[in-house]
């Protein structure tokens, strides 16, 4: 399983990844240096800009070592979180001074700069100097989640050290520059969070999360319990007569209680007819389901968050194999099962109870 996993990833990244950004495939450790700091807290597609106008005034880690304090602050000015911009300043002048210059090509060395961590210092090694080190973040977390199933929070202690174990063991150590970008590029346009393209996804036969219907539910966050605004977006798959409901066993609210199919974000999704199709069709492979119904957007405060969300119907023609798992109930049984008040002030709307009791 973890030897189809590398094999089916490289394969994907070397046939199809074509995803372009100006540091893919870049050697020079300065620059992929500069890249990932940029990186750190800020979108590729902001950061693009700002890369490349850093790398046209400064191509070199001299150039930027002898830049001016207030230069350089003036070029990363909109990027926000400056404490990374000084750390950039301070390591270019420690190497200029220290290295003449030249970047360090061991990853104990690289972990040591100012301002960088692991998933820094093993991308500079294997994108720079082919170093078997695997990137972990948020990214590789989801794709290895989902792909083998894992429930422990990855923002755990334990949760790191096992994805960072995992992370090791299925990397391509001869190829480990290419196998990490792949699996980040991957995570960014395969594996995505929200309506990952499961369809078309190389790995699908063999994922775990698919399988068991737990792409959605899958890579598991403690933090998301201490969040305050949640989005909850409820499925009701109909089938015969059926509807899908799964049972709340997690460490969260509601623990205990039934539930319908759940997809939560945490950015509201404007769905209509055409995105819900869109939605259901990469992830369970239907293009034939009918979208019976769209609620508006209900919420519930509770005691510490606020859960908004919406509940969304859909006739299926047949029951794709991986939802086979669910509890599937008798749309006359949902009034017995106990649901969250969330839940049941849905079901007691005029527009669920017309056309289902």
């Amino acid at each position: 399983m973890e030897k189809k996993f590398t094999d089916i990833l490289m394969e994907w990244h070397k046939q199809h990844n074509s995803r372009e950004m100006p540091w893919k495939g870049e050697k020079d450790p300065y620059k992929i240096w500069l890249s990932e700091v940029i990186l750190q807290q800020t979108r590729v597609a902001q950061g693009w800009k700002y890369y490349t106008n850093f790398i046209t005034r400064y191509p070199t880690i001299r150039h930027l070592a002898k830049a001016p304090d207030q230069e350089v602050f003036k070029l990363w000015e909109g990027l926000g979180y400056y404490n990374r911009c000084k750390n950039l300043l301070f390591t270019a002048r420690q190497i200029d001074r220290e290295r003449n210059g030249i970047f360090p090509d061991r990853y104990e060395d690289i972990l040591a700069l100012k301002g960088v961590g692991p998933y820094t210092a093993a991308a500079i090694a294997s994108f720079a100097y082919d170093l078997p080190y695997a990137v972990v973040d948020g990214n590789v977390f989801r794709v290895l989640a989902r792909y083998f199933g894992i429930s422990e929070p990855i923002d755990s202690t334990s949760g790191k050290q096992l994805f960072t174990g995992l992370a090791q063991k299925v990397l391509s150590k001869n190829e480990a520059g290419l196998y990490n970008q792949a699996i980040m590029d991957f995570g960014a346009t395969v594996c995505k969070p929200v309506a990952p393209a499961c369809s078309s996804c190389p790995l699908q036969p063999y994922c775990t999360a698919f399988k068991e219907g737990r792409v959605n539910q899958l890579p598991v966050k403690e933090k998301t319990l201490l969040r305050k605004h949640r989005w909850f977006y409820y499925f009701l798959f109909e089938h015969q007569g059926k509807i899908l409901v799964n049972f709340r066993s997690g460490k969260d609210i509601w623990q205990n209680l039934n539930e319908f199919y759940l997809l939560e974000t945490e950015e509201q999704v404007k769905w209509d007819e055409a995105t819900v199709k869109a939605w259901l069709k990469e992830q369970i492979g239907i293009g034939k389901a009918t979208v019976n119904h769209i609620s508006p957007v209900a919420r519930q405060q509770l005691t510490h968050q606020q859960i908004r969300g919406q509940f969304i119907r859909v006739g299926l023609p047949s029951v794709p194999s991986f939802l086979k798992n669910y509890q599937w109930q008798p749309v006359e049984k949902l009034r017995k099962l106990p649901f969250p008040r969330f839940i049941t002030s849905y079901l007691e709307t005029p527009a669920f109870q017309e056309t289902l009791f």
